[in-house]
């Protein structure tokens, strides 16, 4: 097997704007506190799993443009696999601003037409793994194709809630993408959208009717996953969050880690809540260096 992940998905850099007072009002300024510019995106899991030793690739585009180089040097530098990075003529900016608060945040993005879809695609004929990663909720026919290869080659495919669509479950189109998957991670406000369930439990259950294992991201209050009808749960872990952005994807990293390692659903759990937690401690979801000698201290002083 050449990879445990392969993740699919476009780079993205965030300008994140922290210690905010209020929000935006047009006509006026406000001045942010903090600032940082860091990789988003897909960036997030993938360089998360890279550096708590998990064989990650990434099948990823870039250009010519600044943004690009810029995103490319920071991977190259933590010497992360290149096999299913993709280089094009041309630019290919993907840019993020953060507005980010203690508890949520708000952005303004830009996308240049790239190639995502051909790019995933190469990158799922070309190599093999254990599971493969989808970082946003994605529907349509090129789902279906990814799905076929995934499962002729034994891959499992793990796919965050990440949308702003207010499409629910009764949409034949999400459940075709439930269906199709093994994981589904969103966080607490798509679970309540896509169910018009109010209480977590049962949004997980609802979801779980489509999906083997469905694990719901509640910052603070913990996460919840119901797996083949069970439900389990584990509470956060006590931090002071500076910035929230790329909490979910360090989640998922954390989450799958634990899975590659064989370790139960309830560790499992553990492992991303306290990745997910971990990372809020500065800005941008890649600043706080990630470890397994620090989470496995976590929870060492958890069991005494």
């Amino acid at each position: 097997m050449d990879f445990d992940v392969i993740v699919l998905g476009d780079y993205c850099l965030d300008l994140i704007f922290t210690g905010l007072e209020s929000l935006p009002i047009l006509g006026t300024e406000i001045e942010a506190k903090g600032f940082a510019m860091e990789p988003g995106g897909a960036c997030n899991t993938s360089l998360a799993l890279h550096r708590l030793g998990v064989r990650t690739a990434w099948a990823v585009e870039f250009g010519t443009d600044d943004f690009s180089k810029y995103v490319l040097q920071k991977f190259r530098d933590e010497k992360f696999p290149e096999d299913l990075f993709i280089f094009s003529k041309g630019p290919v900016r993907k840019i993020t601003v953060s507005l980010s608060y203690p508890g949520d945040r708000a952005f303004i993005a830009y996308y240049d037409p790239g190639n995502m879809v051909q790019t995933a695609l190469r990158g799922l004929t070309t190599k093999t793994a254990r599971i493969v990663v989808i970082p946003a909720l994605f529907l349509g026919p090129a789902l279906q194709a990814g799905s076929l290869i995934a499962k002729a080659k034994k891959i499992d495919i793990f796919m965050d809630g990440n949308s702003t669509t207010d499409r629910t479950i009764l949409d034949p189109q999400i459940r075709t993408a439930l269906k199709v998957v093994r994981f589904f991670s969103p966080n607490s406000k798509e679970a309540r959208r896509l169910t018009q369930m109010q209480d977590i439990q049962d949004a997980a259950k609802k979801l779980g009717e489509f999906c083997q294992t469905v694990i719901i991201k509640d910052g603070a209050n913990g996460s919840w996953c119901c797996d083949s009808g069970n439900i389990y749960y584990e509470p956060a872990i006590r931090i002071k969050a500076v910035d929230t952005t790329g909490a979910g994807d360090c989640f998922n990293a954390g989450f799958i880690k634990a899975w590659v390692d064989k370790k139960s659903i309830q560790e499992c759990l553990f492992w991303g809540n306290i990745a997910g937690g971990l990372s809020t401690q500065l800005p941008g979801a890649n600043n706080y260096h990630l470890s397994v000698e620090e989470i496995e201290k976590i929870i060492s002083r958890r069991k005494k």
